[in-house]
């Protein structure tokens, strides 16, 4: 049943072989919500709590292409949720460092990197606005949220020629860019995420 969610990605996005790889290896079922599990081969996003979602898996196809990861070593992402994307990303890098704000759904996703032993995924509960200055700098981070700004302090986060990966509120739409060190930015295309949230929720609000 994976392989078949991921000949779906694969006739939309134009997966890298990597990538096809990954996605075919990663069994979204084990990310899903109680009581989604047979939507879990379906191109569409599912609820977490506190209004934040699993992203559909094109989002994450997307997201993880948009991230250009031949010779990555490490990637930082902020917001991370069900802990799929993270999943991912640990079949195309040595090293991936993943945030959440949601603590709950952080000891949840721990648990399903240990079941699944993916042993190269680090994670903490913070509020990952600011990023994870103990493990930079990175070759890239990603956010899994939409934000009006980014905060000096990610780029700061950064190595020589990396970047960040973000959607980003412009006017009433939101727009998948890519931030360099340098000031230059790449808008990629529209999107839909929920929002970045400050702060941290020790508990969980469903």
């Amino acid at each position: 049943m994976n392989k078949i969610l991921a000949d779906k990605l694969a006739n939309i996005v134009a997966l890298r072989p990597k990538e096809y790889k990954a996605f075919c290896e990663i069994d979204r079922k084990y990310f899903v919500p109680t009581g989604f599990e047979s939507k879990a081969y379906e191109i569409t996003p599912l609820p977490l709590a506190d209004d934040s979602t699993i992203s559909s898996p094109l989002t994450i196809a997307k997201m993880t292409h948009y991230l250009n990861l031949e010779n990555v070593d490490n990637v930082l992402e902020i917001g991370c949720g069900s802990g799929y994307q993270a999943a991912i990303l640990s079949k195309l890098v040595r090293r991936v460092f993943t945030i959440d704000r949601i603590c709950k759904l952080v000891e949840i996703a721990k648990e399903r990197f240990k079941k699944l032993n993916l042993y190269n995924i680090n994670v903490k509960c913070d509020d990952g606005r600011f990023g994870w200055k103990e493990f930079a700098p990175y070759d890239r981070i990603l956010l899994s949220a939409y934000i009006d700004g980014i905060e000096k302090e990610l780029f700061n986060q950064l190595k020589e020629g990396g970047f960040i990966l973000a959607p980003v509120k412009k006017g009433n739409k939101q727009i998948i860019t890519r931030f360099y060190i340098n000031g230059k930015k790449e808008e990629i295309e529209e999107c839909e995420f929920v929002p970045m949230k400050k702060g941290i929720e020790k508990t969980l609000k469903v």
